[in-house]
């Protein structure tokens, strides 16, 4: 089931980024990207649901257990899409990139942008979009590898 974001969610949808940053995400990355990105210790949950909020988060349940969660930016961008590692494979990213998307072309927005880890770009391929550039942001002075992508939606 989607649904918005509550602030009752606040603590778990921060769970879920950080075991998708560190259990999923660790197959591509190393440790130490691993730790620049998610930096567990150093975030909590009130600052965490003032920034879901302002993204205008949904997230998705699986028997009641919070499973994932995206948002999508007036403009397209999709600034987060984390699928909890205990329910991956079982259509829970296809599901929120479907609202997400659909949101979008009712809102009119001719194109949704993201930019996706080298774990999810393939996701994200098989969903029509495509790769603008490779990046080398740098979290917590170590730098990191993403992809600049885009999905036309006129």
């Amino acid at each position: 089931m989607i649904r918005p974001y509550q602030h009752s969610d606040a603590a778990e949808t921060l769970a879920v980024f950080i075991s998708a940053v560190t259990e999923t995400a660790a197959a591509d990355y190393t440790a130490e990207q691993v730790q620049a990105w998610a930096q567990p210790e150093r975030r909590d949950p009130d600052t965490w649901h003032t920034a879901m909020r302002a993204r205008n988060s949904i997230v998705a349940t699986i028997g009641g257990e919070l499973a994932g969660f995206s948002d999508v930016s007036s403009d397209g961008y999709v600034d987060m899409m984390f699928v909890s590692p205990r329910h991956q494979r079982r259509g829970v990213a296809h599901q929120l990139l479907a609202h997400v998307e659909a949101h979008a072309r009712r809102e009119g927005t001719p194109e949704l942008s993201a930019n996706v880890s080298i774990t999810a770009r393939p996701f994200f391929e098989r969903h029509g979009f495509t790769v603008k550039a490779e990046q080398h942001p740098v979290k917590a002075g170590v730098e990191l590898i993403n992809y600049r992508m885009r999905k036309d939606l006129r």
